[in-house]
């Protein structure tokens, strides 16, 4: 089980984060919550990445810029406040949070460190990856408005999954990723919906969750 630790940012801002794994762990990751906060599933991912794979993670409670300690459920009211919550923190102290993760992992050791976002942690994951050079590798699942920021190239190998029958996120996005950014690996799961590696939500979805997980893995291997 992981513990909660606390760290400060570039700008003096001081916040919490989910950290599990040991500081000896061969891999490093920064994993990047949904819009619904450090929830008990973003950190049974933290879990099993340090328990079942052997990284060092540090998930940082991003929503900690606007309210502390929100974890929010996984329904409509716990949607619209974490849309509420997100409109108050800028990109910037976003990324100030990420990095100030990668460089905790960092003084343990770690020179290269990769990020997992989830959601809009998926959004946070692409930010980190064209708009800093914190991060040897990228992944995000369902990472709504990358399209939007498709034109900005990342400095590290990247990594887009995405689910077919996404209501959030539609086809015409993913195909403006493909275009603008054919250097980026992105899958798509035809059968998946958004949230489909939750298994707290209903469009859970196990067979697109196993095979991305088992991709994303294999991609942090060959660049961590």
């Amino acid at each position: 089980m992981g513990r909660l630790i606390s760290l400060t940012a570039s700008d003096t801002h001081h916040f919490a984060a989910y950290e599990a794994g040991e500081p000896t762990a061969s891999r490093a990751l920064v994993v990047v919550q949904e819009i619904f906060g450090l929830t008990d599933h973003i950190r049974a991912v933290c879990d099993e990445l340090a328990d079942r794979h052997g990284y060092h993670v540090i998930a940082p409670a991003l929503f900690d810029r606007a309210r502390r300690d929100a974890v929010l459920p996984y329904d409509g009211e716990g949607i619209q406040t974490g849309l509420d919550l997100r409109a108050r923190i800028s990109p910037d102290g976003l990324l100030a949070d990420v990095t100030a993760s990668a460089h905790a992992l960092n003084r343990h050791g770690h020179q290269k460190v990769g990020i997992l976002g989830f959601c809009w942690g998926g959004l946070v994951a692409w930010e980190a990856a064209t708009r800093t050079r914190e991060f040897a590798a990228a992944a995000a699942w369902y990472g709504g408005g990358i399209a939007a920021l498709s034109h900005e190239k990342p400095h590290c190998p990247v990594q887009l999954h995405f689910g077919g029958e996404d209501d959030h996120i539609p086809h015409t996005d993913i195909n403006t990723i493909r275009e603008n950014r054919p250097e980026v690996e992105i899958f798509v799961y035809d059968d998946a919906g958004h949230g489909f590696g939750c298994d707290d939500r209903p469009s859970f979805n196990k067979y697109a969750r196993d095979l991305a997980h088992e991709r994303s893995m294999a991609f942090f291997a060959t660049h961590l």
